[in-house]
């Protein structure tokens, strides 16, 4: 049929389809339209058109919902042709749709009513007006009438989309709406001058606009109104008064929404206050500040008075706001002062200070001037009294000497300069600022000058002591004094004389004794600084001096009689003329006797006593005494160059005049020799001596009358060496025998020195007695070679060692075996390694058959078995297998073993008789060493006969046999538990011929 070409549209309507074709070729007599709900297939509609017609509208369908269609066009002939299509109405878009804060500044819910007809779904897109920038894009189930966007920005217009789906259909719904605005948070008002303040929040984006207002708390008028769009942070309010306290208020704006928002109050800063000043009042120590009243507005006014140059708050006084001065009452005399006022507007403080004002002082309380002691300078001293400081006025007869100004914190001054013994007038006045105050006087004297030069001395005098100084130069009306004695301190007179007086003599004073004179001059009520001198009366000499020997080595004890009068101590001068170093003490004054130790062995001393008193001395005559010499130290005796001598030396202990050296014979004890050699040899040669003998040396020494004994020292003589040292292995003992031959002299022993060769350990030692002259060294390694060292011994030495060196004998091989590895012409021969060392071993094979030695070998030390080849067969062979070290050796015993012997051949089997065979046979090198004949009946393989022959047979007759009977003969060599079997051959007993098995 002709194509129709259908198509459907709603041109926006969601309750009507418009279909139009293409007219067929030739064209149509009419069309008829028919429309059916898809599913079903109910016909809903139909509908015709004329010819020419090609479009057609259903109306009254129902929105969103799917139709077939089918056109149906007539042509001519009665023919037709029809089209069918399925289309889909718009969907009708939602009803009463709405879009609400609820009063959330985060959130929107949108909600409306469905649509008439069917749908698929919805879709829901939200945009940010401002930035048109798309939030949401949501799709929803078809039953769904609400949603709620959460995660807004707030205060900020919205346009929502909900759009209807049907199918590739949709109709769409717009609303707009604002979330709540957010609350701007952290307002703050602060001042930023005495004319503005800086308002700031946080927190301001949620909102569209801002609104501030700002009241003047003081007047309760606006002072101004503001308008802000979003994002504004802060403001500054200019032009405002100072030291004001204003109010702000802040709302919130965003469409139809206004929120309240926090307020908050502060103060702008207040003027200070000018021309503050501080000034002296009517009545006495009070002080009045005053100052200009600034512009703007104040609490009021809080007035500090400051003290002192570190300005401390001493007064604090708060007046109004309208008062421009005020009066301070009862400050300190003398006391600098300012003022600071503060003018105070809410928390903030604005402050003056003015300069400084003193008030006036009163004078210093306990003045003093005194001497202290010194002829030429007074102290001046005072209390403080509070001011800048003080003026002084020194005074000598109403004529000025010295005018001081001083600071404030100086309580006293020194006059320096002035004249001894004289009477001054000082005068003390307090100034603060301008002021001074009256002044307070007082006087008083210099001291004196002291007297010059004083002495005191005995002029060697034991009982008597002279005074003498040097007049005063000014000042002096005469000069008193005190004798003591020094060291009681016990008064024993005054001297009081006149200023004509230079010297005075002091009588009947102690021998030997310290006195101390004090004097000071006097002028006035004051004297001067004492002067003291002090001496010593003169001692008078010991008496009785002696020195004597106290039988020690080195000490002599003196003794002298007590002194009359005071001593000091005694000093004690000892010495010899031997030596240039002498030996001083001193001891107190009650010791008579003293004891000098550590002294020179064997020396003549000299004592001289002297008795000290202060500086003076007197000596006794002179005291003499030997010291007992020292026995000689270090005495030592060493062997000489050679064996016959002795080494004698000795270290000098100081003292004596010679010494005499004994000899003897240490087991004897008697002398065999004195040497005497003088003072300062310290060693001797002593020759001639038996070596290897003990002796004992003594040496005497003298000094004067007396004689010491040295110790007794002990030495040896070298011994010599023994003679004809030999060393020999002892036979299975792994041991040497050691034979030497004695030299002449004598000895306390041997040591003998055992070190194997080769070895890193230490060498073995044995001791032998003086008198032997042969030693077995056992216990060592068997073939092994050693180092034998031998010494004769006396006393700590040694003679000259005599060496050798030998080896022990080798330990034999044991375990030895000789097996047959199943040859005729091998044996094999191993054998266990022995302890020790060896050079080689040597084996020896011998032929037990023809007794005789066919083979030797020799093997390295480390070998363990060897092989024997091309022997005979059949043969009995012994082997020896023999350790060698050096010239000694160990065999081992000897095994014997077989070789394996050849079968005979050549066998022949004949009958010389019915009841005999004759078998023969022939054999291969020596044969063996002997022969089986073995016979079976060939028949039955029953054994008939069992002969053993001799090394030598080569046939043999079977006898006793059945005649014309088939036998089987074999013959086997035999050497030791070993054969070899020819094979069986069969005959017949006469009668029968012979055949080959």
């Amino acid at each position: 049929g002709a194509l129709l070409n259908v198509s459907v549209s709603d041109h926006g309507r969601s309750d009507s389809l418009l279909l139009s074709w293409d007219e067929p070729e030739g064209g149509a007599k009419g069309y008829l339209l028919a429309l059916s709900s898809l599913g079903p297939g109910m016909l809903q509609q139909n509908g015709s058109a004329g010819p020419n017609t090609t479009s057609f509208w259903f109306h009254g369908l129902t929105p969103g919902t799917r139709y077939e269609i089918e056109v149906t066009a007539t042509l001519a002939c009665m023919d037709t042709a029809s089209q069918t299509v399925t289309a889909q109405t718009s969907p009708a878009p939602v009803r009463n749709l709405t879009l609400s804060s609820a009063g959330s500044s985060a959130s929107l819910r949108a909600a409306w009513a469905h649509g008439h007809g069917w749908h698929d779904g919805y879709r829901l897109a939200l945009w940010h007006s401002d930035s048109q920038t798309l939030v949401r894009n949501v799709s929803l189930l078809p039953s769904t009438s609400t949603f709620l966007f959460d995660g807004l920005l707030a205060g900020s217009e919205y346009a929502l989309k909900v759009s209807t789906l049907a199918g590739s259909s949709q109709a769409s719904t717009s609303i707009h709406q604002w979330t709540a605005p957010s609350i701007p948070t952290q307002l703050r008002l602060s001042p930023a001058s005495s004319t503005s303040l800086v308002a700031s929040w946080a927190d301001a984006a949620g909102a569209a606009w801002l609104h501030l207002e700002l009241r003047n708390l003081l007047t309760h008028t606006v002072t101004t109104t503001l308008s802000a769009r979003r994002g504004l942070s802060s403001y500054t309010f200019q032009h405002l008064h100072p030291g004001t306290q204003y109010w702000l208020g802040l709302s919130a704006t965003a469409g139809s929404y206004t929120v309240l928002g926090p307020n908050a109050t502060a103060w702008t800063y207040p003027l200070s206050p000018g021309n503050v000043t501080l000034s002296r009042a009517e009545e006495p120590n009070s002080l009045q500040a005053r100052w200009s009243i600034p512009v703007g507005q104040r609490d009021f006014y809080l007035v500090t008075l400051l003290e002192g140059e570190d300005s401390i708050p001493v007064r604090n006084i708060s007046v109004g706001g309208d008062n421009d001065h005020v009066t301070f009452h009862g400050l300190s005399p003398g006391q600098q002062y300012s003022v600071q006022v503060v003018v105070v507007a809410g928390p903030f403080r604005a402050s003056a200070l003015s300069t400084a004002a003193w008030t006036e002082p009163r004078a210093p309380s306990d003045v003093s001037l005194s001497s202290q002691g010194s002829p030429h300078s007074l102290l001046a001293s005072w209390e403080e009294a509070m001011g800048e400081g003080y003026l002084l006025a020194l005074s000598l007869a109403e004529h000025p000497v010295k005018n001081s100004s001083l600071l404030r914190g100086v309580t006293s001054f020194t006059y320096k300069g002035l004249q001894p013994g004289t009477l001054y007038t000082l005068e003390v006045s307090t100034v603060a600022g301008p002021y001074t105050s009256s002044p307070r006087s007082v006087s008083n004297w210099t001291y004196p000058l002291p007297l010059e030069q004083l002495s005191l001395s005995n002029g060697g005098h034991s009982t008597s002591l002279q005074a003498s100084w040097r007049a005063a130069s000014s000042g002096s009306t005469g000069y008193a004094g005190t004798l003591w004695e020094t060291k009681s301190q016990k008064q024993v007179r005054n001297v009081t004389v006149g200023t004509d007086w230079t010297n005075v003599t002091l009588e009947n004073l102690v021998p030997g004794r310290q006195y101390t004179l004090e004097m000071a001059a006097v002028a006035g009520p004051y004297s001067s600084p004492v002067r003291s001198a002090t001496d010593w009366t003169y001692p008078l000499a010991p008496a009785g001096v002696t020195l004597t020997n106290t039988r020690r080595p080195m000490g002599l004890s003196a003794f002298w009689d007590k002194a009359a009068g005071d001593v000091d101590q005694f000093h004690l001068q000892l010495y010899s003329k031997s030596h240039a170093a002498q030996r001083n003490t001193s001891v107190g004054p009650n010791i008579h006797n003293f004891t000098f130790l550590g002294l020179s062995p064997g020396t003549q001393y000299f004592l001289k006593v002297t008795v000290l008193a202060g500086p003076y001395r007197s000596s006794s005559h002179f005291a003499t005494e030997w010291t007992y010499p020292l026995s000689l130290a270090n005495v030592s005796v060493q062997p000489g160059r050679n064996p016959q001598e002795l080494h004698v030396s000795w270290m000098e202990s100081g003292g004596g005049r010679d010494h005499l050296v004994q000899l003897s014979v240490a087991e004897s004890l008697s002398i065999i020799r004195n040497v005497s050699v003088p003072r300062g040899v310290t060693q001797l040669h002593l020759d001639g001596l038996l070596p290897g003998s003990r002796y004992r040396v003594e040496i005497i020494s003298q000094a004067g009358p007396h004689r010491i004994s040295s110790q007794t020292a002990i030495g040896y003589t070298v011994p010599l060496p023994p003679r004809s040292l030999s060393a020999s292995p002892v036979s299975m003992a792994w041991a040497l025998a050691v034979h030497w031959e004695a030299s002449p002299g004598q000895r306390d022993g041997y040591m003998l020195s055992v070190l194997e060769e080769g070895s890193s350990a230490p060498p073995r030692k044995l001791e032998a007695g003086k008198d032997s002259t042969n030693v077995t060294v056992s216990q060592l390694e068997p073939g092994t070679c050693y180092l034998l060292g031998i010494w004769a011994v006396a006393g700590p030495y040694r003679s000259l060692p005599k060496n050798i060196t030998s080896c022990t004998a080798p330990a034999a091989p044991t375990n030895l075996s000789l097996t047959n590895p199943g040859s005729s012409s091998e044996l094999y021969t191993s054998w266990h390694k022995p302890p020790g060392r060896r050079d080689h071993y040597r084996i020896a094979l011998y032929s037990l058959s023809t007794q005789s030695r066919i083979q030797v070998q020799t093997l390295s030390p480390d070998a363990l078995n060897t092989t024997w080849t091309h022997l005979e067969a059949g043969s009995k062979f012994a082997v020896q297998v023999t350790a060698v070290k050096g010239s000694s050796e160990a065999s081992s015993i000897n095994v014997t073993q077989w070789t394996y012997p050849l079968a005979p051949v050549n066998l022949t089997l004949g009958s010389p008789s019915a009841s005999a065979l004759v078998v023969s046979w022939a054999v291969v090198g020596r044969g063996a060493e002997g022969f089986l004949v073995d016979v079976h009946a060939a028949a039955s393989g029953t054994p008939v006969g069992h002969t053993v022959l001799g090394g030598n047979a080569r046939s043999h007759i079977l006898r006793s046999l059945s005649p014309g009977t088939r036998y089987s003969v074999a013959v086997r060599a035999t050497a030791g538990p070993f054969h070899a079997s020819t094979p069986s051959l069969t005959h017949c007993t006469r009668e029968c011929d012979a055949l080959l098995a």
